[in-house]
C-alpha cells in the first residue's frame, strides 16, 4: 500500500467521522422521513422494501453528480455493492460485472451475464450498452439471476435505466458546464402537453466535449489525443386517448467522434505490477492512429391496455448501431528489430481496427398481468428477439505508414424465443410466496472467414467457418418474503439463470472458432429490509451462495491477439452485500454500501495459456507447454470488497439562499485482469472521490456547482494487453468543473 492511497484511506475516515459529529450536534433539530423508492425489479411497480432481491437504485441528486465529469455509463462502478465496470474501448463497449460474474471478451459479438434494459428494452450487445445516461428518473442494479422476467443471459443480474417521462404540466432544466480539459458538458429537457389530458410529449438532449489533452511524445505533437463529442438526443411521445389506453414512443439517437481507449506500452513494473514511477497521464509515445466513431438510433413503443382488473402490455423495440475504432495495441513505437523503439521494449508493432456495418436489433414483448392489490397477482408473457450484425477486424502495418494488411469478418444472427409466467401469492397477511418460470429456445447462425492475413503470419486466406449451436433451456425463481414487523422484512430466494452459447472467431492472428456451451446457475440469497429511526435509517442486507455450471470464460491474449471460449466445470460464489441510507438530521443524509464477493473456479483439468509479455504468472504450470492451471483462481476483475458512502450537507442562509455541500467516494480491493493471475497484470486497489459545491438562488430554480472528481488523483491501471509488452491502461483523472443549473 503506497503512501498516496494510505493518506486516502484516513481522508475518507476523517469525513465520515466530521459528517457524523455534525449530525450528533444537531440531533435536538426537527428531522424528516426518508421517501421510499418505487421500483420495477419485477416488472410492475413496487417499493423497493417490498420486493424480495437485493436491489440498488440511483437517482436525483447523486446520479446528477456521479454524471457530472461528462464519464460515460462507467461512472456506476463501484456506487453499488458487487458492481464493477470496466472497458478496453474506451466511450463504448463497458463489461459489466455483478457479484464477480462478468465477460472480459473484447470481441464485438461477445455475451454478457449481466444485463442492460433501458425503458425495458433489453440491450444485447455490449456496444448498445453504452448508451449515454441522462434525464433519467432512476437507475436500479438487480443483483442474481433475472431469468424469469428478464431471460436469457441475465445470471449475474441486470442494470436497467428508466427515462424521466412525458408531464401534463410544463417543465424542464437545462444545465451546463465547463471544466477540465476544455470540457463542455450540455443535458437539458423539456416537457408538457400538447393535447392536455390527451397527448405530451418530452424531448431530452445531451452534448458533450472534450479537448484533446494527451501529448504525443513520440511525434513532438501537443494535445493531440484523449478528446471526444458524444451528441444524444431522445424524443417521448404520450398518447392517452381514453382512461383504459396508454400509448407511449421513444426515438432516440446518438453520435460519437473520439479517442478510443489509450494503451500505454510498460507502465506496469516487471514482477510488481505498480505503475512505473515515471508514469504521466499526459504523455504517450505511439506511432499508430487512434480514432473512434459510432452512430445510434432506435425506435421504442409501449401500449397499456386494461381490460377490468387486467392489463396487456405490449413491448416492441428496434435498435441500429455502427462503429469504427482503431488504436495502437503496442502502445509505443518502433520494435526491437528496429534501430529504435519504446517506451521500453516493443518486440513487435501492433496496430489493428474494429468495425460494425451494420447492427440491427429487434424484439417484442406481449404481456398479461394483474392490476390493484390482490391477494394473487400474476403476469405472463411471450418474448421475440433478433440480432443481426457484421463485424470486421483489421490489421494494419505501423512500419509501411499505416496500410492495411490483415482483413477478417464475421456475421452473426441470433434468434431467441421465449414464454413465462411469475406469480405472488399471499399466503398469509404477512407470508408472501413468489415462483417464476420461463422456458427459453436459443439460436445463433455464426459465419468467419478471412480474407487478408497479416504480412508477418504468412497465413493466407481462410475459407468461411459456420457454426450454428442452439438450445432450449428454463429458468425460474422461488422465493417467501415475511413482514416480521411493519418496519422489517425478510426474504429468501432461490433462482436459475442461464447465459445462451457463445461463439468466438477472431481470425486475424488465428484459424479457430470456438463455441462455448450454456452456462447456467443456481444461486439462494436470503435478505433483510429494515426500516428504523421512524423511516430515518434504511438498511438492507443480503447474503448469497451460487453454483455456476459450465461457465463461459474468455482466454484473452496469449502470445498472440487471439480470443478463444472455454467453459469451467464449476464456478462457485458467495458474499454478502449491505446498504445504508441514514437521515440523521433534516440537514444531514448518509447513504453507503459495502459487498464481500468470495469467486472460485472449481474445475482442475481447465489450463489456459500464460501472457506472451514478460509477465510473471503466479498460478502452478499445466501439462501442456506455456500453460497454467486456473483451478481454484478467483475470476477476472471481480473485487473481493466494494465500497461506497456519499454525505450530504444542506445550510439555509437566512436570504433565502441554500448551501449544498455533497461528497461520494468508491473503493474497490484486487483485480486481476485475465483468468491467469499475475504480478503485473493485476491492480491492488482503487479509490475514487468526488465533491460537489452547490449554490441554491433564493427562486430554487437556479443553481451554481463546483464539481470535482477523482480529487485526490488516484492513478490505478484497470486492464492490460499480454500478447506483447507490458502495456496497461489506466482510470480516468482527475476533473474540476463549473456547472449552471436552470428549472422551469
Amino acid at each position: 500500500m503506497n503512501i498516496g492511497k494510505q493518506i486516502c484511506v484516513l481522508i475518507f475516515v476523517a469525513i465520515l467521522f466530521i459528517s457524523l459529529s455534525t449530525a450528533a450536534d444537531e440531533e435536538n433539530e426537527d428531522v424528516y422521513m426518508l421517501e421510499e423508492i418505487v421500483v420495477t425489479a419485477r416488472k410492475r411497480e413496487q417499493l423497493s422494501f417490498q420486493v424480495p432481491l437485493s436491489v440498488s437504485t440511483i437517482q436525483g441528486e447523486k446520479s446528477d453528480a456521479l454524471r457530472s465529469s461528462g464519464m460515460d455509463v462507467r461512472f456506476l462502478s463501484n456506487r453499488t455493492p458487487s458492481l464493477q465496470m470496466e472497458s478496453s474501448f474506451g466511450r463504448v463497449f463497458p463489461r459489466f460485472y455483478i457479484r464477480g460474474l462478468g465477460n472480459t471478451d473484447f470481441d464485438l459479438n461477445a455475451s454478457q451475464p449481466v444485463s442492460v434494459l433501458y425503458d425495458g428494452v433489453v440491450l444485447e450487445n455490449a456496444l448498445l450498452k453504452g448508451v449515454p445516461a441522462f434525464d433519467l428518473q432512476r437507475i436500479e442494479v438487480l443483483r442474481g439471476p433475472q431469468g424469469t422476467l428478464f431471460g436469457r443471459n441475465t445470471p449475474a443480474g441486470a442494470v436497467k435505466f428508466e427515462s424521466a417521462r412525458p408531464t401534463q404540466t410544463l417543465d424542464g432544466y437545462g444545465r451546463i458546464s465547463y471544466g477540465r480539459f476544455n470540457s463542455v458538458n450540455f443535458e437539458g429537457a423539456i416537457s408538457g402537453a400538447i393535447i392536455p389530458s390527451v397527448f405530451s410529449a418530452r424531448l431530452s438532449l445531451l452534448a458533450q466535449q472534450r479537448g484533446d489533452w494527451i501529448d504525443n511524445a513520440h511525434t513532438n505533437e501537443d494535445s493531440v489525443l484523449g478528446g471526444h463529442r458524444d451528441l444524444a438526443g431522445r424524443l417521448q411521445l404520450l398518447w392517452t386517448p381514453i382512461p383504459e389506453l396508454e400509448t407511449w414512443f421513444k426515438f432516440h439517437a446518438r453520435d460519437l467522434d473520439g479517442t478510443a481507449r489509450m494503451f500505454r506500452a510498460n507502465i506496469l513494473v516487471p514482477d510488481e505490477g505498480d505503475l512505473v514511477e515515471d508514469f504521466a497521464r499526459e504523455t504517450v509515445s505511439q506511432d499508430g492512429r487512434n480514432e473512434q466513431m459510432l452512430r445510434s438510433g432506435g425506435i421504442t413503443a409501449e401500449i397499456r391496455y386494461d381490460i377490468g382488473n387486467l392489463q396487456l402490455v405490449s413491448l416492441t423495440g428496434l435498435e441500429r448501431l455502427t462503429l469504427f475504432t482503431r488504436g495502437d495495441i503496442d502502445g509505443g513505437f518502433g520494435a526491437a528489430f528496429l534501430p529504435s523503439s519504446g517506451p521500453g521494449v516493443i518486440p513487435f508493432p501492433s496496430e489493428t481496427a474494429s468495425g460494425i456495418p451494420l447492427l440491427s436489433q429487434f424484439s417484442q414483448e406481449v404481456r398479461l398481468m394483474s392490476t390493484g392489490e390482490n391477494r394473487l397477482n400474476y403476469q405472463f408473457g411471450l418474448y421475440y428477439f433478433r440480432e443481426f450484425v457484421e463485424m470486421e477486424d483489421y490489421n494494419y502495418d505501423t512500419l509501411a505508414g499505416g496500410v492495411q494488411d490483415g482483413l477478417a469478418l464475421q456475421e452473426q444472427t441470433a434468434t431467441a424465443l421465449a414464454a413465462y409466467g411469475s406469480t405472488t401469492y399471499q399466503l398469509l397477511e404477512d407470508l408472501e410466496l413468489g415462483v417464476g418460470v420461463r422456458l427459453s429456445h436459443d439460436t445463433k447462425d455464426y459465419t468467419a472467414w478471412r480474407e487478408e492475413a497479416p504480412a508477418v503470419t504468412e497465413a493466407g486466406t481462410l475459407d468461411p467457418i459456420h457454426q450454428n449451436p442452439e438450445d432450449t433451456v428454463w429458468s425460474g425463481d422461488l422465493s417467501l418474503r415475511y413482514q416480521i414487523a411493519p418496519s422489517m422484512q425478510t426474504y429468501v430466494r432461490a433462482a436459475r439463470g442461464f447465459r445462451a452459447p457463445s461463439i468466438q472467431g477472431r481470425l486475424l492472428f488465428g484459424n479457430e472458432v470456438t463455441v462455448a456451451d450454456t452456462e447456467t446457475i443456481l444461486s439462494f440469497e436470503l435478505g433483510t429490509k429494515l426500516r428504523l429511526l421512524e423511516q430515518r435509517l434504511h438498511l438492507n442486507l443480503a447474503a448469497f451462495n451460487y453454483n455456476m455450471q459450465d461457465q463461459q470464460l474468455t482466454a484473452v491474449g496469449g502470445e498472440s491477439n487471439f480470443n478463444r471460449l472455454v467453459n469451467a466445470d464449476n464456478t462457485i460464489g458467495r458474499g454478502v452485500e449491505a446498504e445504508l441510507l441514514f437521515a440523521p438530521v433534516n440537514t444531514l443524509q448518509i447513504s453507503a454500501g459495502i459487498s464481500y464477493n468470495y469467486t472460485s473456479i472449481d474445475d482442475p483439468n481447465l489450463a489456459i495459456q500464460g501472457c506472451g509479455a514478460p509477465c510473471k504468472v503466479l498460478d502452478p504450470p499445466a501439462s501442456a507447454e506455456g500453460t497454467f492451471s486456473i483451478d481454484g483462481n478467483s475470476l477476472p476483475q471481480a473485487p473481493t470488497w466494494i465500497a461506497d458512502v456519499t454525505l450530504r450537507y444542506m445550510l439555509e442562509l437566512s436570504s433565502g439562499i441554500r448551501l449544498v455541500a455533497s461528497t461520494d467516494w468508491a473503493y474497490r480491493s484486487r483485480v486481476h485482469f485475465f483468468l491467469y493471475d499475475s504480478e503485473e497484470y493485476s491492480d491492488d486497489w482503487l479509490f475514487e472521490g468526488g465533491v460537489r459545491l452547490t449554490c441554491q438562488l433564493p427562486d430554487t430554480k437556479t443553481e451554481i456547482a463546483l464539481i470535482g472528481r477523482n480529487i485526490l488523483n488516484d492513478t490505478s491501471p484497470t486492464g492490460g494487453i499480454d500478447f506483447n509488452n507490458l502495456t496497461g491502461f489506466v482510470n480516468e483523472p482527475r476533473f474540476w468543473s463549473l456547472e449552471l443549473l436552470r428549472r422551469f
